[in-house]
């Protein structure tokens, strides 16, 4: 039995507007997450290199510090003994 509204069609009509319209929003917010994907990407990237190169650098503040010798290794009965774990 047709419809009251559309008394011509036993289909309903397909709403072309709703459609187009939610196609846009798909692309407009994958458009954005993409955008943000890359500028998180070259931040990271130029955090990572500048904490790269900065620790090829040697420190300016304070006085400098000499590396501190490795313990001495004891020897027992003509062997080296093992290090120590702590």
């Amino acid at each position: 039995m047709p419809s009251p509204d559309n008394p011509d069609r036993s289909k309903p009509e397909i709403g072309w507007l709703g459609i187009v319209e939610t196609l846009l929003l798909q692309v407009l917010v994958l458009v954005a997450l993409s955008a943000a994907v890359v500028r998180y990407v070259s931040w990271s990237s130029d955090a990572a290199q500048a904490e790269f190169t900065a620790a090829g650098k040697p420190a300016l503040s304070g006085p400098a510090q000499q590396p501190q010798p490795a313990a001495p290794v004891e020897i027992a009965k003509g062997q080296k003994a093992c290090p120590r774990k702590t």
